[in-house]
Protein backbone atom coordinates (compact mmCIF):
# COMPACT_ATOMS: atom_id res chain seq x y z
CA UNK A 1 0.00 0.00 0.00
CA UNK A 2 1.41 3.61 -0.84
CA UNK A 3 0.76 5.86 2.30
CA UNK A 4 0.31 9.70 1.20
CA UNK A 5 2.50 11.98 2.12
CA UNK A 6 2.70 13.46 5.87
CA UNK A 7 1.68 16.92 6.84
CA UNK A 8 4.25 19.73 7.38
CA UNK A 9 3.50 23.16 9.03
CA UNK A 10 1.96 24.99 6.74
CA UNK A 11 0.80 22.34 4.29
CA UNK A 12 -3.12 22.89 3.25
CA UNK A 13 -6.15 20.89 3.80
CA UNK A 14 -9.06 21.50 1.73
CA UNK A 15 -12.69 21.16 3.33
CA UNK A 16 -15.00 19.88 1.07
CA UNK A 17 -19.06 18.42 1.45
CA UNK A 18 -19.88 15.60 -0.67
CA UNK A 19 -22.89 14.74 1.09
CA UNK A 20 -25.48 17.00 3.07
CA UNK A 21 -25.07 20.64 3.15
CA UNK A 22 -22.80 22.55 5.85
CA UNK A 23 -22.17 25.86 6.63
CA UNK A 24 -18.96 28.04 7.37
CA UNK A 25 -19.84 28.40 11.02
CA UNK A 26 -20.56 24.68 11.62
CA UNK A 27 -17.32 23.98 10.33
CA UNK A 28 -15.46 26.65 12.09
CA UNK A 29 -14.29 24.14 15.33
CA UNK A 30 -12.65 22.28 12.29
CA UNK A 31 -10.87 25.20 10.59
CA UNK A 32 -9.57 26.23 14.61
CA UNK A 33 -8.23 22.77 14.70
CA UNK A 34 -6.54 22.48 11.49
CA UNK A 35 -4.96 26.65 12.38
CA UNK A 36 -3.72 24.86 16.02
CA UNK A 37 -1.81 22.45 13.99
CA UNK A 38 0.23 25.15 12.13
CA UNK A 39 -1.66 24.23 8.71
CA UNK A 40 -3.80 25.96 6.20
CA UNK A 41 -7.16 25.19 4.48
CA UNK A 42 -8.77 25.88 1.37
CA UNK A 43 -12.84 26.42 1.91
CA UNK A 44 -14.54 24.22 -0.93
CA UNK A 45 -17.43 25.56 -3.08
CA UNK A 46 -19.44 22.97 -1.25
CA UNK A 47 -19.56 24.73 1.85
CA UNK A 48 -22.82 27.27 1.89
CA UNK A 49 -23.98 25.32 -1.09
CA UNK A 50 -27.53 24.08 -0.93
CA UNK A 51 -29.64 21.53 -2.90
CA UNK A 52 -32.15 20.28 -1.07
CA UNK A 53 -30.22 18.06 1.38
CA UNK A 54 -27.24 17.92 -0.61
CA UNK A 55 -24.34 20.51 -0.68
CA UNK A 56 -24.77 21.68 -3.91
CA UNK A 57 -26.21 19.18 -6.80
CA UNK A 58 -24.17 16.39 -7.85
CA UNK A 59 -22.26 18.56 -10.42
CA UNK A 60 -20.81 20.83 -7.88
CA UNK A 61 -20.18 18.21 -5.58
CA UNK A 62 -18.22 16.86 -8.42
CA UNK A 63 -16.12 19.63 -9.33
CA UNK A 64 -15.19 20.82 -5.79
CA UNK A 65 -13.83 16.78 -5.04
CA UNK A 66 -11.98 16.70 -8.42
CA UNK A 67 -10.40 20.23 -8.09
CA UNK A 68 -9.25 19.13 -4.57
CA UNK A 69 -7.87 16.02 -6.01
CA UNK A 70 -6.14 18.21 -9.10
CA UNK A 71 -4.10 20.70 -6.93
CA UNK A 72 -1.02 19.90 -5.62
CA UNK A 73 -1.06 22.65 -3.53
CA UNK A 74 -3.82 20.54 -1.49
CA UNK A 75 -1.73 17.93 0.82
CA UNK A 76 -5.36 16.60 2.35
CA UNK A 77 -8.81 16.96 1.78
CA UNK A 78 -11.18 16.91 4.60
CA UNK A 79 -14.99 15.71 4.22
CA UNK A 80 -16.70 18.07 6.19
CA UNK A 81 -20.18 16.13 6.89
CA UNK A 82 -21.94 12.69 5.91
CA UNK A 83 -25.18 11.48 5.46
CA UNK A 84 -25.57 11.00 1.91
CA UNK A 85 -24.57 11.74 -1.39
CA UNK A 86 -20.89 10.35 -2.14
CA UNK A 87 -21.94 7.18 -4.33
CA UNK A 88 -23.77 9.56 -6.65
CA UNK A 89 -20.21 11.16 -7.44
CA UNK A 90 -17.81 8.60 -7.17
CA UNK A 91 -18.00 7.75 -11.00
CA UNK A 92 -17.80 10.58 -12.59
CA UNK A 93 -14.52 11.49 -10.22
CA UNK A 94 -11.38 11.07 -12.46
CA UNK A 95 -8.56 10.07 -9.59
CA UNK A 96 -5.48 9.80 -12.19
CA UNK A 97 -3.32 12.64 -10.83
CA UNK A 98 -4.59 11.29 -7.35
CA UNK A 99 -2.57 8.33 -8.24
CA UNK A 100 0.50 9.84 -9.33
CA UNK A 101 0.66 12.21 -5.99
CA UNK A 102 -1.60 10.79 -3.59
CA UNK A 103 -3.22 12.49 -0.51
CA UNK A 104 -4.78 11.83 2.83
CA UNK A 105 -8.59 12.09 2.38
CA UNK A 106 -10.17 12.17 5.76
CA UNK A 107 -13.81 11.18 6.87
CA UNK A 108 -16.46 8.26 7.57
CA UNK A 109 -19.94 7.05 7.77
CA UNK A 110 -20.69 8.32 3.89
CA UNK A 111 -16.82 9.00 3.23
CA UNK A 112 -16.57 5.25 2.79
CA UNK A 113 -17.37 4.99 -0.45
CA UNK A 114 -13.93 7.14 -0.88
CA UNK A 115 -12.39 4.59 1.47
CA UNK A 116 -13.15 1.24 -0.14
CA UNK A 117 -12.62 2.81 -3.73
CA UNK A 118 -9.35 4.18 -2.97
CA UNK A 119 -8.46 0.62 -1.25
CA UNK A 120 -8.59 -0.70 -5.14
CA UNK A 121 -5.80 1.81 -5.86
CA UNK A 122 -3.66 0.36 -2.82
CA UNK A 123 -3.44 3.95 -1.46
CA UNK A 124 -4.28 4.46 2.58
CA UNK A 125 -6.72 6.93 3.71
CA UNK A 126 -8.15 8.09 6.97
CA UNK A 127 -11.01 7.00 8.63
CA UNK A 128 -11.48 9.84 10.66
CA UNK A 129 -14.38 12.47 12.41
CA UNK A 130 -15.51 15.03 10.35
CA UNK A 131 -15.92 18.82 10.65
CA UNK A 132 -19.27 18.05 13.00
CA UNK A 133 -18.93 17.82 16.60
CA UNK A 134 -15.27 17.74 15.62
CA UNK A 135 -15.25 20.31 19.22
CA UNK A 136 -17.09 18.24 21.49
CA UNK A 137 -15.71 14.68 20.53
CA UNK A 138 -12.89 13.31 22.69
CA UNK A 139 -9.00 14.62 23.11
CA UNK A 140 -8.33 11.11 21.47
CA UNK A 141 -10.46 11.49 18.41
CA UNK A 142 -8.35 14.52 18.02
CA UNK A 143 -5.24 13.97 18.76
CA UNK A 144 -5.35 10.38 16.43
CA UNK A 145 -6.11 12.15 13.14
CA UNK A 146 -3.01 14.84 13.74
CA UNK A 147 -1.22 11.48 14.79
CA UNK A 148 -1.61 9.94 11.62
CA UNK A 149 -1.33 12.95 9.46
CA UNK A 150 1.91 14.12 10.80
CA UNK A 151 3.46 10.40 10.73
CA UNK A 152 3.55 9.68 14.21
CA UNK A 153 3.20 5.99 14.83
CA UNK A 154 0.36 5.74 17.24
CA UNK A 155 -1.67 2.84 18.96
CA UNK A 156 -5.68 2.28 20.07
CA UNK A 157 -5.97 0.06 23.53
CA UNK A 158 -8.63 -0.25 25.76
CA UNK A 159 -10.83 -2.35 27.52
CA UNK A 160 -13.91 -4.32 25.92
CA UNK A 161 -17.10 -4.37 28.15
CA UNK A 162 -18.89 -6.89 26.17
CA UNK A 163 -18.87 -10.17 26.53
CA UNK A 164 -18.86 -11.25 23.02
CA UNK A 165 -15.28 -11.33 22.19
CA UNK A 166 -13.02 -13.92 20.64
CA UNK A 167 -9.13 -13.95 21.85
CA UNK A 168 -6.23 -13.64 18.80
CA UNK A 169 -3.19 -11.87 17.46
CA UNK A 170 -3.34 -10.90 13.69
CA UNK A 171 -1.24 -9.22 11.57
CA UNK A 172 -3.21 -7.58 8.17
CA UNK A 173 -4.32 -4.87 6.18
CA UNK A 174 -7.01 -2.70 7.75
CA UNK A 175 -10.15 -1.88 5.98
CA UNK A 176 -14.16 -1.14 6.00
CA UNK A 177 -16.26 1.52 7.63
CA UNK A 178 -19.83 2.12 7.48
CA UNK A 179 -21.96 -1.42 7.79
CA UNK A 180 -24.70 0.38 5.58
CA UNK A 181 -22.49 1.71 3.21
CA UNK A 182 -20.00 -1.37 2.77
CA UNK A 183 -23.42 -3.29 2.10
CA UNK A 184 -24.70 -0.64 -0.03
CA UNK A 185 -21.60 -1.37 -2.54
CA UNK A 186 -21.52 -4.89 -2.98
CA UNK A 187 -21.61 -6.16 -6.50
CA UNK A 188 -19.79 -2.86 -7.45
CA UNK A 189 -16.50 -2.32 -8.51
CA UNK A 190 -16.07 -0.38 -5.21
CA UNK A 191 -17.14 -3.47 -2.96
CA UNK A 192 -14.32 -4.44 -0.73
CA UNK A 193 -12.03 -7.96 -0.97
CA UNK A 194 -11.46 -8.90 2.39
CA UNK A 195 -9.97 -11.71 2.30
CA UNK A 196 -6.74 -11.47 4.68
CA UNK A 197 -7.72 -8.35 5.88
CA UNK A 198 -8.75 -7.03 8.94
CA UNK A 199 -12.68 -5.83 8.73
CA UNK A 200 -13.78 -2.66 10.75
CA UNK A 201 -17.71 -1.84 10.93
CA UNK A 202 -19.83 0.58 12.69
CA UNK A 203 -23.07 1.75 12.16
CA UNK A 204 -26.14 3.76 13.42
CA UNK A 205 -29.73 4.59 13.74
CA UNK A 206 -30.53 1.39 12.12
CA UNK A 207 -33.13 -1.13 12.38
CA UNK A 208 -32.17 -4.33 14.20
CA UNK A 209 -33.78 -6.72 11.65
CA UNK A 210 -31.84 -4.23 8.44
CA UNK A 211 -28.56 -5.19 10.76
CA UNK A 212 -28.96 -9.27 10.35
CA UNK A 213 -30.21 -8.67 6.59
CA UNK A 214 -26.66 -6.56 6.31
CA UNK A 215 -24.50 -8.70 7.60
CA UNK A 216 -26.17 -11.45 5.52
CA UNK A 217 -25.31 -9.95 2.32
CA UNK A 218 -21.50 -9.61 3.51
CA UNK A 219 -21.46 -13.43 4.60
CA UNK A 220 -23.05 -14.95 1.92
CA UNK A 221 -20.86 -12.17 -0.76
CA UNK A 222 -18.09 -14.29 0.98
CA UNK A 223 -17.25 -10.94 2.78
CA UNK A 224 -16.80 -12.46 6.47
CA UNK A 225 -15.42 -15.92 6.23
CA UNK A 226 -11.80 -15.29 5.41
CA UNK A 227 -10.79 -12.39 7.31
CA UNK A 228 -7.61 -11.87 9.50
CA UNK A 229 -9.81 -10.19 12.08
CA UNK A 230 -13.15 -8.56 13.27
CA UNK A 231 -13.37 -4.75 15.26
CA UNK A 232 -16.75 -3.62 15.51
CA UNK A 233 -16.78 -0.25 16.30
CA UNK A 234 -19.80 2.01 17.90
CA UNK A 235 -23.64 0.25 17.05
CA UNK A 236 -25.66 2.45 18.91
CA UNK A 237 -29.09 4.08 18.85
CA UNK A 238 -30.75 1.36 17.07
CA UNK A 239 -33.95 0.92 16.37
CA UNK A 240 -36.27 -1.91 16.98
CA UNK A 241 -40.12 -3.21 15.74
CA UNK A 242 -43.06 -3.34 17.77
CA UNK A 243 -42.58 -6.96 17.88
CA UNK A 244 -38.91 -7.09 18.59
CA UNK A 245 -35.97 -8.72 16.81
CA UNK A 246 -34.49 -9.89 20.31
CA UNK A 247 -30.93 -9.15 19.91
CA UNK A 248 -29.17 -6.45 20.09
CA UNK A 249 -26.50 -5.44 16.96
CA UNK A 250 -23.28 -7.10 18.45
CA UNK A 251 -25.25 -10.24 19.35
CA UNK A 252 -26.69 -10.06 15.59
CA UNK A 253 -22.56 -9.41 14.06
CA UNK A 254 -21.53 -12.40 16.89
CA UNK A 255 -24.16 -14.83 15.39
CA UNK A 256 -22.92 -14.12 12.28
CA UNK A 257 -19.01 -14.73 12.87
CA UNK A 258 -18.93 -17.48 15.75
CA UNK A 259 -18.32 -19.90 13.70
CA UNK A 260 -14.77 -18.64 12.25
CA UNK A 261 -11.99 -18.59 14.34
CA UNK A 262 -10.14 -15.05 13.63
CA UNK A 263 -10.17 -12.36 16.71
CA UNK A 264 -13.65 -10.70 17.04
CA UNK A 265 -13.45 -7.27 19.51
CA UNK A 266 -16.54 -5.21 19.82
CA UNK A 267 -16.91 -1.38 21.80
CA UNK A 268 -13.89 0.08 19.55
CA UNK A 269 -13.61 3.04 20.09
CA UNK A 270 -14.39 4.68 16.70
CA UNK A 271 -17.47 5.33 14.71
CA UNK A 272 -20.68 7.29 15.72
CA UNK A 273 -19.66 8.03 18.87
CA UNK A 274 -17.98 10.14 21.53
CA UNK A 275 -14.80 8.71 21.15
CA UNK A 276 -14.06 8.29 17.39
CA UNK A 277 -10.34 7.66 16.84
CA UNK A 278 -8.68 7.30 13.29
CA UNK A 279 -8.14 4.56 11.68
CA UNK A 280 -5.29 4.55 8.87
CA UNK A 281 -7.27 2.01 6.15
CA UNK A 282 -4.97 0.35 4.26
CA UNK A 283 -2.36 0.49 6.80
CA UNK A 284 -0.57 -3.32 7.83
CA UNK A 285 -1.95 -3.25 11.52
CA UNK A 286 -1.29 -5.64 14.27
CA UNK A 287 -4.86 -6.30 15.94
CA UNK A 288 -4.34 -8.11 19.95
CA UNK A 289 -7.44 -9.38 21.36
CA UNK A 290 -6.93 -10.72 24.95
CA UNK A 291 -9.49 -11.65 26.89
CA UNK A 292 -11.20 -8.15 27.10
CA UNK A 293 -8.10 -6.37 26.54
CA UNK A 294 -7.96 -4.68 22.78
CA UNK A 295 -4.71 -3.24 21.27
CA UNK A 296 -4.85 -2.36 17.70
CA UNK A 297 -1.22 -1.09 16.67
CA UNK A 298 -0.32 1.21 13.76
CA UNK A 299 3.15 0.73 13.72
CA UNK A 300 3.37 -3.36 12.60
Amino acid sequence: MVTPPFLNDGDCIGIVSTARKISTEEISPLLELITSWGLNYEIGTTINAEDHQFAGNDSLRIQDFQNMLDNPEIKAIWCARGGYGSVRLIDALDFSAFRKNPKWIIGYSDVTVFHSHIHHMGIETLHANMATDIRTKTDATRNTIKEALFGNGYSIEYVSKENLIRSGDSQASLVGGNLSILYSLCGSNTALQTAGKILFIEDLDEYLYHIDRMLMNLKRNGMLQDVAGLIVGGMNDMNDNTVPFGKTANEIVWEHVKEYDYPVCFGFPAGHIQDNRALILGRTVRLKVQDNSVKLDFTA
